[in-house]
């Protein structure tokens, strides 16, 4: 015997929003950071007195790669939280 699925509050679905719009917004700046450390990696290859701007291009895939496993702890539990939504409307 399962038990029963807890009664969607709108609590539950405001929880849903907000780590629906999180996962978003934190893809979005993940996005903006890879095209940035391409631009930081163009500034460096064109003069070696802006080396540091590779650097920086690190920096940022860094903080892409420590990015992913946030995204993913925000992005799974949003889907399956807004799939149990829909399907509670129906």
């Amino acid at each position: 015997m399962q038990p029963q699925p807890r009664e969607i509050t709108a609590d539950y679905r405001r929880r849903a929003g907000i780590l629906t719009w999180s996962a978003i917004v934190l893809g979005a700046l993940m996005a903006v950071a890879l095209v940035v450390s391409v631009v930081f990696l163009v500034r460096a290859d064109q003069d070696t007195r802006n080396a540091a701007y590779g650097y920086l291009a690190l920096v940022l895939w860094v903080g892409i790669a420590a990015g992913i496993p946030v995204l993913l702890a925000l992005a799974i539990p949003a889907a399956r939280m807004r799939r149990r939504v829909r399907e509670e409307q129906r």
